[in-house]
């Protein structure tokens, strides 16, 4: 009896730990394990992981989160470069050149909204029509970024450097970052559907 009872003890430990191994996946971790798959995976689980409730371990919530964050960085990016067009003393250059910028963000933003829109077609889509789908999301988030890229292409040059050029580039650069990160995890989730429905 006693070693009935010893066994029990032992048998509901170790059913226990397994649990615990089980519960250690938890939304946070599904979060960081899946930014190991971005370039820049710090700031994916700093972007994510207070969203990390309504994503739980549904990859595309994931995506979807991660492309709203993008948009919403876009919006922000797009406002300041606006407020620093009308800083005092900017070089005409530098306010032609924000003037440029506002307009490639607002792409963006057309873009990355479109891109939101697409994803959410995918909750029911299957096969071929899904694929679809998310080469349309592909597309959309590779032209942000390009877009993201030419607004910085007119601050090059040393005639640009200046306050202006430095806190539009940090701030575009984030964006740029941010969104790069939600392309790596829209990759990820066409890829890893394509191969669980050959």
């Amino acid at each position: 009896m006693a070693k009935l009872v010893s066994f029990l003890t032992l048998l509901s430990f170790a059913l226990y730990m397994v649990g615990t191994a089980g519960s250690a996946s938890s939304p946070t971790d599904f979060i960081k394990s899946s930014c190991k798959a971005t370039r820049y995976p710090e700031l994916c689980v700093g972007c994510l992981s207070g969203y990390a409730s309504v994503i739980q371990r549904n990859e595309r919530r994931l995506v979807l989160t991660a492309l709203s964050v993008s948009l919403a960085r876009a919006r922000s990016a797009a406002a300041f470069v606006t407020k620093m067009t009308k800083v005092r003393g900017i070089k005409p250059r530098e306010y032609q050149a924000a003037k440029d910028c506002i307009e490639n963000m607002g792409d963006s933003v057309d873009r990355l909204s479109q891109s939101v829109r697409e994803l959410r077609h995918t909750g029911r889509a299957v096969g071929r029509d899904f694929l679809w789908h998310m080469s349309n999301v592909q597309t959309w988030v590779s032209a942000a970024l390009t877009d993201e890229n030419t607004c910085l292409d007119g601050f090059a040059g040393h005639l640009m450097d200046g306050n202006v050029k430095v806190a539009i580039k940090r701030r575009i650069n984030n964006f740029s970052q941010v969104t790069s990160n939600a392309l790596a995890l829209v990759d990820r989730f066409k890829s890893r559907h394509r191969a669980r429905n050959p």
